[in-house]
């Protein structure tokens, strides 16, 4: 496998420092890339893609295993209605497969949102643009590249 990648090449011309890291077997949970990665669970940030009822997108980068908190996201967006995005749309939109989606290299500018919770650890991983593989970087590096909107979009 290359370690080129859209991720790679993006954070090369924004002059942010990381490592790529490889899996040499097909990843089978988020506990396991984190273990294999040297980092805890909730280091690994997940950047997953909705669908507003608009038709536009949005990416919100969420921390290991937390999971959206739909209303939260509704009222920040302020919408009443949002889907997950479906694998064909992931591909459509990012240029990623579902399971490597990054906020680095897309191919269009896509709203995008943090939940703080992303704010507790120094280093953070992100998806590199191709399955099982991902980039780990310094947490203040993705913010001041990409300044999303922060806020709270996680809990029951």
């Amino acid at each position: 496998m290359s370690k080129s990648t859209p991720v790679t090449r993006a954070l090369d011309d924004l002059g942010i420092p990381y490592q790529i890291h490889i899996h040499e077997q097909p990843l089978r949970s988020l506990e396991q890339a984190a273990e294999e990665r040297g980092l805890e669970p909730d280091q690994i940030v997940r950047s997953l893609l909705f669908r507003l009822e608009d038709g536009t997108f949005v990416l919100v980068l969420m921390p290991g295993v937390e999971k959206v908190n739909w209303a939260k996201l509704r009222k920040h967006l302020g919408v009443s209605r949002m889907t997950t995005a479906t694998s064909e749309q992931v591909l459509e939109v990012t240029g990623y497969e579902t399971g490597a989606v990054s906020p680095f290299g897309l191919p269009v500018r896509l709203r995008l949102l943090a939940d703080r919770r992303i704010m507790i650890h120094d280093e953070i991983s992100i998806g590199a643009g191709v399955r099982n593989a991902g980039v780990l970087l310094k947490r203040q590096n993705l913010l001041a590249a990409l300044d999303p909107e922060m806020g709270d979009f996680s809990g029951d």
